[in-house]
């Protein structure tokens, strides 16, 4: 029986390093495919390869829209910051984080407004260290008087 338990503890110690490298194998790895180097002052980047993914996260779009549905009236700087920190509450209460957004798709109902507050978005992106593909979408119209939509992927 001692040496059954031996050969037992021996095998089991010898397969933590191998254990150790499957978890480290497990690990999320995100890989930036950028040809040029022209996008990277417009806050986004052509490709992101993600691999290990223990969970995906598809955000529907978030807009300036309050806890109680109201939509709101405001101009595209207050829409925008709204419509962000929306989106960060949807992303915080699913429990990812916003560094791992891979996706971003940005719907507006003018990208001429949208542009006179950009800043406001690269800052949001540089904060959190994002990293994500980019379509931005001018439509004739959102839902009610809404100006800005953020629809988001985000890994874990």
């Amino acid at each position: 029986m001692k040496k059954t338990a031996k050969i037992l503890a021996l095998a089991l110690l010898a397969s933590v390093p191998v254990l150790a490298q499957n978890k480290k194998q497990n690990k999320m790895e995100k890989r930036v495919i950028n040809p040029w180097q022209w996008q990277d002052q417009r806050s986004y980047v052509q490709a992101v390869e993600v691999k290990n993914v223990k969970g995906t996260l598809y955000c529907s779009g978030q807009a300036a829209v309050d806890a109680d549905g109201k939509s709101s009236t405001a101009d595209m700087k207050t829409q925008l910051a709204q419509a962000i920190q929306n989106l960060e509450k949807v992303i915080s209460e699913a429990g990812y984080e916003c560094k791992n957004i891979v996706r971003l798709n940005v719907i507006t109902t003018s990208s001429a407004a949208f542009f006179t507050c950009f800043d406001i978005f690269q800052d949001w992106i540089a904060k959190h260290g994002i990293k994500q593909a980019t379509t931005l979408m001018e439509v004739k119209s959102l839902f009610e008087t809404l100006k800005i939509e953020f629809e988001a992927t985000v890994v874990r």
